[in-house]
């Protein structure tokens, strides 16, 4: 791994510098320790309507014009909020990096938020709103994550609620920006072909003036300990039922989350392998036609979170029968471990999917952007040596902790019939 530059400037922003001469180009990334976790009651959704807002223009560069600049340089761009952070991006050959460099410095004080183009896009927000309600599964997922998390930001998905899309107002929005887009809270990250010593001066020269108090109070409340588990019932029309097992687990910065990406791999076969149809859930629940299909997902972040599996039902198998088969799974893992041999097949083939998702310099950037957001600039340099490094007991021993009915929360989705719901029956 080429060598990591890390420096913060005077005014509190964080510079991640990392050169690499494998292609003549460089992806640049500016990303803010805000999201959808740092949102209360009455906000939520602002994080990613103020996303939105950035790409309506500044007086430099108004509304379309880094698109036109950027297309024409052979470049992409973007930018995405999650619970803990808004990314912005741009990969562009080596010699155009200035538009990106110039535009993120000019976009973190000079957005303009116009009032038209405000209310313009809440009728878009809260259209990709109801766009993801058609599917069934935002609604049960919706349902688990606010029985999961009552206290905590994380209880609400990063789009917001729509009564609080209706409700916000272009000065909420503003004040967000302001709050929370300043040097003490971002990172600028650059990975490609540079010479690390002028793109610092480079970033200095452009960021280092910025003006910045010290790193916002973000907004956030501790989830207490559940009581038990939880369960919650959702009926939607369709044809298909889902059922959904979730657990609460720690933080990506504790010393078991690696051990947990294990245990998921060993459960649900490694995320980006090609075939997972030997995995344990797999054999477990669509071997045994009880399932079409089912997936895990284990997500790095900021606070304790979920470890989810969600099974899509064959038709005419009941929510029931996959709930069974899951603890089945769980209860077999807690009693009898795991091998070697299952060990370092899942060990292999997730640090395998690890550098396959991490070959291009955008990728590369990304990951120094999330460890970054996750307090650790190393977490992902890092990430293949940690899998190495963990034990059969350590799987066994997370599987023990976690997957248990204290920390459990269960959703069912069943399909209801739209003709009879029209007719009132």
């Amino acid at each position: 791994m080429p060598h990591l530059t890390h420096t913060t400037l005077p005014n509190g922003l964080t510079v991640l510098l990392r050169e690499a001469h494998s292609a003549p180009v460089i992806s640049w990334w500016l990303a803010y320790r805000v999201g959808s976790r740092n949102e209360p009651t009455g906000l939520t959704g602002i994080s990613h309507w103020v996303e939105h807002m950035m790409f309506k223009g500044t007086e430099r560069f108004p509304a379309g014009a880094l698109d036109r600049e950027i297309d024409r340089a052979g470049g992409q761009w973007n930018a995405f909020t999650s619970m803990d952070a808004t990314k912005y991006f741009e990969t562009l050959p080596a010699d155009k990096i200035d538009i990106a460099m110039q535009a993120e410095a000019d976009r973190m004080t000079q957005a303009l938020f116009d009032a038209d183009e405000t209310e313009s896009e809440r009728t878009v927000i809260i259209s990709e709103r109801q766009g993801a309600e058609n599917q069934p599964t935002f609604w049960l997922q919706e349902e688990v994550r606010g029985a999961a998390f009552r206290v905590h930001g994380y209880h609400h998905e990063i789009i917001g609620d729509e009564t609080d899309l209706r409700s916000m107002t272009r000065a909420d929005l503003y004040a967000h920006y302001r709050r929370h887009y300043q040097p003490a809270n971002a990172a600028v990250i650059a990975v490609g072909a540079f010479d690390t010593a002028e793109m610092l001066a480079k970033i200095e020269e452009l960021y280092g003036a910025i003006e910045s108090g010290a790193a916002p109070d973000l907004f956030s409340r501790a989830e207490p300990e559940p009581a038990g588990e939880r369960r919650v019932t959702v009926e939607r029309p369709g044809k298909t039922a889902f059922f959904e097992l979730c657990h609460r687990i720690p933080a990506a910065d504790h010393e078991d989350w690696f051990k947990l990406r294990l245990l998921d791999a060993i459960l649900s076969g490694s995320s980006g392998a090609s075939d997972n149809k030997t995995s344990r859930l797999y054999q477990a629940l669509v071997k045994t036609e009880i399932a079409a299909g089912v997936g895990a997902w284990l997500t790095p972040t900021v606070d304790p979170y979920l470890y989810s599996i969600i099974v899509t039902l064959r038709e005419g198998r009941q929510p029931e029968e996959a709930e069974a088969a899951l603890l089945e799974e769980i209860a077999r893992l807690q009693s009898e471990g795991v091998s070697e041999a299952e060990l370092n097949k899942a060990r292999k083939q997730t640090r395998a999917a690890f550098a396959y998702s991490t070959e291009s310099v955008t990728e590369q950037a990304y990951g120094l952007a999330q460890s970054f957001i996750l307090g650790d600039v190393t977490w992902f340099d890092r990430y293949a040596d940690r899998l190495m490094a963990v034990s059969a007991d350590d799987v066994l021993e997370v599987a023990e902790r976690y997957l248990v009915p204290r920390s459990r929360v269960v959703g069912i989705l069943h399909p209801t019939d739209p003709e009879q719901e029209a007719a009132g029956t």
